[in-house]
């Protein structure tokens, strides 16, 4: 079961207030206290409803009311509490004397977030708007990480429709010595190394630059040279 109306509102005054229910309102203020708002309207004679007179009385009608334009120290003020508490404009409001939750509600949407912006700071987190980008991108990019992680780095595609598990990747390193190439054999090193004149059959033609003693490595064999001697 609801909670049931504050008053009868069909039978309610709605518009702007009057100079005679203002002054009805401080009159039975001043001489009985703010009490329910619920039966306020009631036994001081006004056509309103509860919430109305509590709102009226708060932003207009109270005496300790500070009127006129937000001074440089009440807007530093603001701002500054506004970075410990954020959007807690009742706390706000507790901290300016004089100063409504709503008048400070609808002065910072109006000046002090243009006056932040112009100063390049971010009026939700109070630090440089460049700054506050370079995180923005940093939690994006964590978040993408992480799902991606999650998901197994891409492996849930088309390709693999029943979500497999990607292969576990081995990332072991090894440090081996340098490659050395095997030794030569003292046959191969003193076994001589005949040149292209020589391969053709022309060993003691004027262009062979082989030495005349190495009679041993053209050896023909069934019409072919044989190098395995």
């Amino acid at each position: 079961m609801g909670r049931s109306p504050c008053c009868e509102r069909e039978h309610t005054n709605k518009g702007a207030w009057t100079r005679e229910e203002d002054m009805r309102l401080v009159a039975y203020i001043q001489a009985h206290g703010e009490g329910c708002w619920r039966s306020l309207p009631k036994s001081a004679g006004l056509l309103r409803c509860g919430k109305s007179c509590r709102l009226r009385w708060i932003n207009y009608l109270r005496p300790d009311l500070k009127r006129g334009n937000f001074t440089e120290e009440e807007d530093e003020l603001i701002i500054k509490l506004h970075s410990l508490l954020g959007n807690r404009w009742s706390l706000i409001a507790g901290r300016l004397p004089g100063r409504t939750d709503n008048e400070i509600k609808n002065y910072w949407n109006t000046h002090v977030r243009k006056k932040l912006l112009s100063r390049g700071i971010d009026p939700s987190t109070h630090r440089p708007i460049n700054e506050s980008a370079i995180d923005n991108m940093t939690t994006s990019l964590g978040a993408v990480l992480k799902e991606e992680i999650a998901s197994g780095f891409g492996c849930k595609n088309q390709k693999n429709p029943n979500e497999e598990k990607c292969r576990d990747l081995n990332l072991e390193l090894r440090i081996c010595p340098p490659y050395q190439h095997p030794p030569q054999s003292m046959e191969s090193i003193g076994r001589k190394i005949m040149c292209f004149y020589c391969s053709l059959g022309l060993k003691n033609s004027k262009d062979c630059s082989c030495s005349n003693d190495s009679d041993d490595f053209l050896v023909t064999k069934n019409g072919a040279l044989d190098y395995t001697r």
